[in-house]
């Protein structure tokens, strides 16, 4: 072991591994546990961005790893830390985003007998992650960083978690002196032995500490091959009414979202977007779809799901009628039969499943028919949206509101979705502008996204204007964040619908049980609890206040001041029946 070795610490080992993966930024909870890698990584130029809830930075790193397709990381403490990640961890597993979780542990030495915060942690992270890796060994730091991008990239795209004890982490000499005092200078039997042991410990922990790493490997993109492209060519170019639903998936490889939409267009099929695919061809194209998809998937002859599956979301495949086609495009094989076998399979990458299938395309059939069948009917539903947005009442229309909101936002803009009732009717208004500028939970629905999300969104994007569209309930678990979004001038605005309740559950649970328990809240004043965090807080109580809260938000989010407005939303039954099982 030379000198230079054993002052190096582990936790620049860790850190190192981060910088030659590309890694720009690191999510994070300060933690005594993670300190070393916190502290490498600013020395060696990542930006640390630090929040106030484990939770918060998987978000914000799941978020990164969703837009720019490669993995984001966050970086949290032992124990406590640890378990505040779960349903963060299980939202990006379901979501099957990326995400490289590096956790700190208790000494090895100490694991198992009492010390702070010690637990064992693999039992808690497997279920939701696709590996954990527990490193024992000084050597073992890099080569895990490196496994775990190539694990979270390969296949199905997932979340990994690397466990770094804190004696790991630090240098050499200084876990050597720290030994040599817990085992003390007693002579007796029982002392010699621990001081043998510990020393045996050490040389364990810190062996081939010098030997260079090996090369990171690099994740194998599946792809589902040529005979199965002619299948699906085949079969398309019988079918009169074909169909394709595009969901998060598809966006795996993010760097091809615009080759992506340009194969879309070439193929010439009306589409339905989802998830992640949301503004994958701008915000007015002609092939896009956004109402009447149950419908439509009844009469398609052919339905191709890229990156979908069939599950509560398409009624668990009864959506798509047992005559047509069905080809289910998804590297995950589970995926592609969960619940209805396809009659195509093409198991690899969803988006470059489809731009080989435009590249073999030649083209010569239109489907004007059911394309303008499809048009007339979105039509129909925007006029019947906007004439529900007209209707008055004591405070603002929520469908008034969104189509403001829709006007006003930046053709750069990009939507992170939070909440439920509120959400679900954004969902039907907001039009993406462009590729990958649309966030939103996931199969999970998970609650509390917004915050993180917007924190990943808005580093991965600086240049995009980023807007949390968040609702009452939801905006609970994003206040605190509002002093992160302050200390790293991060200029987010929030439009929190306050409706004052709980109201997708609400809406249900009251015809049906006659009871409104646990559903209820109060038009706080959540303005001014952003405003104490040092952010802009804006309160809107009446449709003729609309333009001025929106413009007076942008102007604020363009000098770098986070913004929060506090909407007063008049109940609506424009989601009524929007229960789903």
């Amino acid at each position: 072991m030379t000198a230079l070795a054993a002052q190096r610490l582990g936790g620049d080992r860790v850190a190192e591994a981060l910088q030659e993966q590309g890694v720009s930024t690191l999510f994070t909870l300060c933690g005594g546990h993670i300190s070393p890698i916190l502290s490498g990584a600013k020395a060696r130029g990542i930006r640390i961005v630090d929040v106030r809830d484990e939770a918060t930075a998987l978000f914000a790193a799941d978020a990164m790893a969703r837009l720019t397709g490669r993995p984001g990381v966050a970086a949290v403490t032992a124990g406590p830390g640890i378990t505040n990640t779960i349903t963060a961890l299980k939202n990006a597993q379901l979501a099957q985003s990326p995400v490289i979780v590096i956790g700190g542990a208790a000494p090895t030495a100490l694991q198992g007998r009492g010390a702070l915060q010690d637990i064992d942690q693999r039992p808690l992270v497997a279920p939701h992650v696709k590996r954990a890796l527990m490193v024992r060994r000084v050597r073992d730091l890099a080569p895990a960083v490196h496994e775990a991008f190539a694990v979270a990239l390969e296949g199905v795209p997932g979340p990994v978690f690397i466990e770094c004890p804190v004696d790991l982490l630090y240098d050499e000499a200084s876990i050597r002196q720290w030994y040599a005092d817990a085992a003390g200078k007693g002579s007796s039997l029982p002392e010699r032995a621990l001081r043998w042991y510990l020393n045996r410990h050490v040389e364990k922990m810190f062996g081939g500490s010098d030997a260079a790493p090996p090369a990171p490997r690099k994740a194998e993109l599946p792809r589902a091959g040529r005979p199965v492209i002619d299948k699906v060519k085949a079969a398309l170019t019988r079918a009169e009414r074909p169909l394709f639903v595009i969901g998060s998936q598809a966006l795996s490889e993010a760097a091809e979202a615009e080759a992506l939409a340009e194969a879309i267009t070439r193929l010439g099929v009306p589409v339905y977007l989802s998830g992640m695919a949301r503004g994958l061809l701008g915000r007015e194209h002609p092939l896009q779809h956004r109402h009447q998809r149950r419908q439509a998937l009844r009469e398609a002859d052919l339905v191709l799901l890229a990156g979908v599956p069939c599950d509560f979301r398409l009624d668990y495949g009864r959506h798509v009628r047992r005559s047509a086609t069905l080809v289910a495009a998804n590297r995950s094989k589970r995926d592609a039969k969960l619940n209805r076998r396809p009659d195509i399979a093409a198991l690899g990458d969803a988006g470059l499943f489809l731009r080989e299938l435009a590249a073999a395309w030649a083209g010569g059939k239109n489907w004007s028919a059911w394309k303008t069948s499809l048009e007339a009917r979105d039509a129909q539903r925007e006029t019947e949206i906007s004439q529900q947005a007209s209707a008055g009442g004591e405070f603002v229309n929520p469908l008034l509101l969104l189509k403001a909101l829709e006007q006003e936002a930046g053709e750069g803009a990009l939507f992170i979705a939070d909440g439920g009732d509120f959400v679900g009717t954004a969902s039907y208004v907001l039009h993406p502008r462009s590729p990958l500028s649309w966030l939103d939970p996931g199969v999970f629905g998970t609650l509390g996204v917004g915050a993180g999300f917007a924190l990943g969104a808005a580093l991965a994007r600086p240049d995009r204007e980023t807007w949390i569209v968040l609702g009452d309930g939801a905006c609970g678990w994003a206040l605190a964040e509002f002093d992160s979004f302050v200390r790293h001038r991060i200029p987010v605005i929030a439009v929190v619908g306050n409706d004052a309740g709980w109201n997708q559950i609400a809406r249900e649970q009251v015809k049906m049980l006659n009871d409104d328990v646990g559903t209820v809240l109060a038009r706080t004043a959540y303005h001014e609890v952003a405003a104490g965090f040092g952010a802009v807080g804006i309160e809107l109580k009446r449709a003729d206040e609309i333009p001025q809260a929106l413009a007076r938000a942008r102007d604020a989010a363009r000098h770098g001041r986070p913004v929060l407005i506090n909407v007063w939303l008049d109940k609506t039954e424009f989601r009524e029946g929007s229960l789903s099982m």
